[in-house]
């Protein structure tokens, strides 16, 4: 995992919606882009940059696919900003 994808993944609010939605259960994607007005492709290309960044992983099953929250990704990042808090609260 590097930081800068992740941050670059984080930083658009549909990508941030997706996440919130994959916090309950993992989904299909037809399930997911049921859920914005926007198209597959526009869902399925923010998919893409969130499994680049590992934030979501996936996986088949028959003829659908699923997503779900990569939580040590995400534990990575919630240590570091932890860590990155904390040393600016000593200065």
């Amino acid at each position: 995992m590097t930081f800068q994808k992740s941050f670059k993944a984080l930083a658009d609010p549909t990508r941030r919606e997706i996440l919130e939605l994959l916090k309950e259960d993992r989904l299909a994607a037809g399930e997911i882009v049921a859920h914005f007005d926007l198209t597959g492709a526009t869902i399925s290309q923010h998919l893409s940059i969130l499994k680049e960044a590992d934030l979501v992983s996936d996986f088949r099953s028959g003829k659908y696919i699923y997503y779900e929250l990569n939580i040590s990704v995400l534990e990575e990042l919630l240590k570091w900003f932890v860590d990155f808090q904390e040393k600016g609260e000593k200065k």
